[in-house]
């Protein structure tokens, strides 16, 4: 057994390199980018982000194909889902104000192999996403121009008849992703400004097709003649929230952007909030005003709003909802190419990407060479790949990284500080904790002050005490365990249906009783536990429940996706893994924290709020194991 204990020990450590957690250092205010924006600047970014060609393009095609005039309805109940996640970025956009959105969520409470498969999954969903948007720009505008640009494209260069590739180059739309990242690349304040004028000239639009649309509206559209108000009944209001829930994707844009906050404790909730309730009212208003001025029937799911001006008579007004769409458009580009540098950037600081995609220009203040980098790559995929076949990649992403981030929730609001075995303190009458991870560090300043979070609460210690019996945050690991499993089978149950599972009538009601009571019993024990306070720093209401549906929506929306999509999906984590395994894992920054052999600094605060260093030996603990205080 001797010969095999260091390779033991050796796949020991490979494992635990795997579950790091990044700590929150002193400097954790200290950023290398320039803190410029305000909280109207993160705000504009998050509409101009969520409102873009989905308020001109998808509105109609939900009316008129999934919904009809319930499409209203659709929004209402896509915002509110949509809000769950948001509070979940903005507790952690305030609380840890860095660049890096859910990768740096992920990083700080769930370890660094799981921060890395959401960062290189990020990558993917803003590349595809700004593909997206340009050629839809450039379809835009080249049906202003009665198609000439895409005639004279295939006129020159002939039709592709290649799997995964258009059918002809986009010279155009890969034109404007390259423009676009000309102007990030000049700084935060150059894209903020720019942002701030679309931003508004698209927003008079919409209030103009929200006014002229009210005075054109005809109740009777909505009436039993048309129809009547939800022609597809309750499972089409359903159907129709699963997609427009896609319209709200876009404020983790200011959370990735809090490093640039002037205040983020404060700017990154209002911001959230204020951008999430002024898409949503856009969304809502704007399907209103459309199915009361023409029947839902009578839409055209391409260009819904401009025809139907055109059919009430307004044909002009045609050319303001063009100039509204491209501005709008043009902001979701921007936004962006605005984001995904500062991911790669966020990756290469920490080393787990290439350490030259961490420069930051002296005189900019922004991750130059990401920009360029990945500017060029989004309008290669722009000019060549076929975006139609690429495009679900979006909606996986998206929901995957929103997942991780309520579970990270529910991860730091519930950890426990373990208790310092240090020969030192052991005689001491005070109580001291240990803090190694980014959550206990988070409690450095406020330590021994109000409830310790992780342990049950004291009321309940006489009837539930049994959760004590193990070790600290035992109870509290398996209850969030416990809420991600039940959460997927809910998922399974809900969306797939006993015929997909292929179980009898029996088996399907035990799997959905089973997985329900599992799910409740997970958020009670939960909830019988108590959570980190922080005063100073905004904290999502009603956790766990919030984070819990989340979660679980989040599942369903996943299981609606084909499994072509998982197939591609499981394919890019598989390059991604192998990205990090060859690269990341080695070049790592937490690789320096604690070097073999040397002593690890590990920190000790007590309930007088004196704090103390302390070093502890790697092979002493090594040896202590993992249940060793």
């Amino acid at each position: 057994m001797a010969p095999g204990r260091p390779c033991a020990a050796s796949l020991a450590r490979f494992c635990r390199k795997l579950k790091r957690q990044k700590p929150l250092e002193d400097g954790a205010m200290e950023a290398s980018l320039r803190r410029c924006l305000s909280t109207l600047d993160l705000a504009l970014l998050g509409v101009g982000s969520m409102v873009g060609s989905g308020l001109y393009v998808l509105t109609g095609t939900v009316a008129k194909e999934v919904t009809g005039p319930a499409v209203t309805v659709s929004f209402v109940v896509a915002a509110v889902a949509s809000l769950m996640a948001a509070l979940c970025y903005a507790e952690f956009g305030a609380r840890v104000p860095r660049t890096g959105s859910a990768y740096l969520f992920t990083y700080v409470s769930m370890g660094e192999l799981w921060a890395f498969l959401i960062g290189w999954n990020l990558v993917l969903e803003y590349v595809i996403a700004g593909a997206a948007v340009a050629r839809a720009w450039s379809g835009y505008l080249d049906a202003m121009f009665d198609h000439r640009i895409h005639n004279f494209t295939e006129a020159h260069l002939g039709v592709w008849q290649v799997p995964f590739l258009a059918r002809s180059p986009d010279w155009l739309a890969a034109g404007i992703v390259l423009l676009a990242s000309a102007f990030v690349s000049c700084g935060a304040r150059v894209s903020s400004w720019l942002n701030h004028t679309l931003s508004a000239v698209s927003m008079v639009v919409i209030l103009f097709i929200i006014v002229l649309g009210f005075i054109l509206a005809r109740p009777s559209n909505w009436g039993e003649a048309e129809g009547g108000f939800a022609p597809f009944g309750v499972s089409g209001i359903m159907s129709g929230t699963a997609t427009c829930f896609y319209a709200f994707v876009g404020f983790d844009v200011i959370a990735a952007s809090s490093e640039e906050a002037r205040n983020p404790k404060r700017a990154v909730p209002l911001a959230v909030a204020l951008s999430l309730g002024l898409a949503a009212s856009a969304y809502i208003l704007v399907s209103a005003v459309l199915t009361l001025m023409i029947p839902w029937h009578s839409l055209n799911p391409n260009s819904a709003l401009a025809d139907a001006f055109y059919q009430r008579g307004y044909g002009w007004a045609g050319y303001l909802v063009a100039t509204g769409s491209i501005c709008a458009m043009t902001t979701v580009q921007l936004n962006g190419l605005f984001c995904l540098p500062r991911i790669i950037y966020a990756m290469a600081v920490d080393g787990l990407f290439f350490e030259a995609f961490a420069y930051v220009h002296p005189r900019t203040q922004v991750p130059l060479l990401g920009i360029l980098v990945f500017g060029a790559l989004t309008a290669v995929v722009t000019l060549l790949l076929d975006i139609e076949a690429l495009v679900q990649f979006l909606s996986i992403g998206t929901l995957l990284a929103y997942t991780f981030v309520a579970i990270s929730v529910l991860v730091l609001r519930f950890q426990t500080a373990s208790q310092s075995g240090s020969p030192s303190l052991s005689g001491s009458s005070l109580r001291a904790k240990e803090y190694s991870s980014f959550s206990d560090h988070l409690e450095l300043v406020g330590a021994g002050h109000g409830p310790e979070p992780g342990r049950l609460r004291p009321a309940l210690r006489p009837y539930l005490g049994f959760l004590d019996r193990g070790s600290p945050g035992a109870a509290v690991r398996g209850a969030i365990c416990g809420l991600v499993v039940s959460a997927a089978a809910l998922g399974c149950v809900l969306m797939l249906g006993h015929s997909v599972l292929h179980l009898p009538l029996w088996g399907f009601l035990l799997l959905l009783l089973c997985s329900g009571i599992t799910f409740l019993l997970s958020l009670l024990v939960l909830g019988a536990h108590q959570q980190q306070r922080l005063k100073d720093t905004f904290q999502m209401p009603l956790v766990p429940l919030i984070p819990a549906l989340s979660i679980v929506l989040n599942f369903c929306l996943m299981l609606k996706l084909s499994y072509l999509t998982w197939l591609r999906f499981t394919i890019w984590l598989l390059m991604g893994l192998s990205v990090y395994l060859g690269y990341g894992v080695w070049h790592s920054k937490e690789n320096w924290r604690e070097p073999p052999g040397l002593v690890t600094a590990r920190h000790a605060a007590f309930p007088n709020g004196r704090l103390e260093e302390m070093a502890q030996d790697p092979g002493q603990a090594l040896a202590q194991g993992p249940g060793s205080p």
